[in-house]
C-alpha cells in the first residue's frame, strides 16, 4: 500500500489541491455573481485567486519543485501562470458560450468547466512547468 502511495503521490495531491483550487475558483465566481458582477469578470477574477493559491500548492506540495535560483524561480511562475492563461481562457469561453449565450445553469456548467481546467493543468504542470530538469 505504501509503494502504491509513493507511486501516485503526485497525482492524489494534484487531486487533493486541484479540488482545493477548484473550490476557491467556484466560490470566488458564486460571491462575486451574486454580488452583482457579470459572468466574464467574476470568471475573471476567480480565476487570479485560484491561480495564485494552485502556484503555492503545487510548487510546494504537489510536484516538489526544485527552482531555488530567482531566475528559475521566475521562469518556473511565469511558465505556470502562461499555462494557466490558457486554461482560463478555455474556462471564460466556456462560461461564455454555455451560461452568456446557451444560458444554461451557470454554477453546473462552472463545476463541469472547472474537471476540465483541472486535468488540462495537470498535464501542463507536468509536462512543462515542473519537469525535472
Amino acid at each position: 500500500m505504501r509503494k502504491l502511495l509513493e507511486r501516485y503521490r503526485s497525482i492524489l495531491l494534484y487531486i487533493f489541491f486541484g479540488g482545493l483550487t477548484t473550490l476557491v475558483n467556484i466560490v470566488a465566481y458564486y460571491l462575486l455573481s451574486r454580488m452583482g458582477m457579470a459572468t466574464v469578470p467574476a470568471t475573471g477574477v476567480a480565476w487570479v485567486l485560484s491561480v495564485a493559491f494552485a502556484y503555492v500548492t503545487n510548487r510546494r506540495w504537489v510536484f516538489d519543485s526544485k527552482a531555488s535560483s530567482p531566475g528559475e524561480i521566475v521562469r518556473e511562475a511565469f511558465s505556470f501562470a502562461v499555462c494557466r492563461l490558457l486554461s482560463g481562457l478555455m474556462d471564460v469561453a466556456i462560461m461564455y458560450v454555455c451560461v452568456d449565450l446557451l444560458h444554461w445553469n451557470d454554477l453546473l456548467i462552472k463545476i463541469i468547466s472547472n474537471v476540465l481546467v483541472v486535468i488540462a493543468n495537470y498535464v501542463a504542470s507536468k509536462l512543462f512547468v515542473f519537469r525535472s530538469r
